[in-house]
């Protein structure tokens, strides 16, 4: 990384930590305009404050990976611990499932196991899981499929996101995880700081593993994480890392795929 954009990425952290108090107030405040029972009684009201509330979690959003850009130019692993990967994986589809009937997809998890017990980071993990299904939700017109698959190889974990989206121009793969991309490079809006993919190789990288996409123009994209097949010690020490803030943690993750009648009161219930 060039010296300015080090010195920039470092300040990031900062002006993300009075952005989080300012958009913390606003979302006070407006949950005070338009309480939850005075939506439930008008739906006008709540398709206005839906609106409001998905541009608060879009902003939240940016927050996080002005927040991450630090965390790009950490080389240390992740703190992991022992969790069943199987459980975790499967309750983010069923979650992200429930609302992608919203865009006319269908969201499936295909796994063979029952339970697998590895060593992982479980929040990292998690924004990964969350940041890939929302970038296919994205790119998949209504219609199409959206397919987790988890499974064991050769003493790996393989995690896989497949979409029937748009796919990726092949002259954009080779620079798919670099960070601080140009404008030129960028997704179309809203397509957050260009931050996404890189903080997800990296979290693969803070895994001890790896992240690798293919894509078919026309056909969709796949991205596939693969992760040592190990469990952690018993002195191996978890630190907190609550991306969401408290918060929905899938209508904060897809905030940017979804339409805003999933911020609906009644959507929520």
């Amino acid at each position: 990384m060039e010296p300015e954009q080090s010195n920039l990425a470092a300040l990031f952290p900062s002006v993300a930590a009075q952005l989080r108090i300012a958009l913390s107030n606003l979302h006070l405040a407006a949950a005070q305009l338009a309480p939850a029972d005075a939506r439930e009684k008008d739906p006008q009201l709540d398709a206005r404050a839906a609106i409001l509330d998905q541009s608060y979690y879009q902003l939240l959003r940016l927050v996080n990976s002005l927040s991450a850009a630090a965390y790009l130019q950490n080389d240390d692993p992740l703190p992991l611990q022992n969790r069943d990967i199987v459980s975790l994986v499967s309750d983010i589809c069923a979650r992200t499932a429930g609302l992608a009937p919203l865009l006319g997809l269908e969201v499936r998890f295909v796994c063979a196991m029952e339970r697998h017990v590895c060593a992982l980071h479980p929040d990292t993990l998690e924004q990964l899981v969350y940041h890939l299904l929302s970038n296919a939700l994205k790119f998949t017109s209504a219609g199409g499929t959206v397919t987790v698959e988890l499974r064991r190889s050769q003493g790996h974990l393989l995690l896989s996101v497949t979409d029937t989206g748009c796919g990726i121009p092949p002259e954009r793969l080779p620079t798919l995880f670099d960070r601080y991309r140009t404008p030129l490079e960028q997704d179309p809006l809203p397509h957050g700081l260009g931050l996404g993919l890189p903080l997800c190789r990296r979290i693969a990288q803070g895994h001890g593993g790896t992240l690798i996409a293919e894509s078919h123009p026309g056909k969709g994209s796949r991205f596939t994480l693969s992760l040592p097949d190990r469990q952690a010690g018993t002195t191996v020490r978890d630190v907190a890392f609550d991306y969401a803030g408290g918060f929905n943690r899938t209508l904060l993750a897809l905030a940017d795929a979804l339409p805003s009648q999933a911020f609906l009161v009644r959507s929520q219930d």
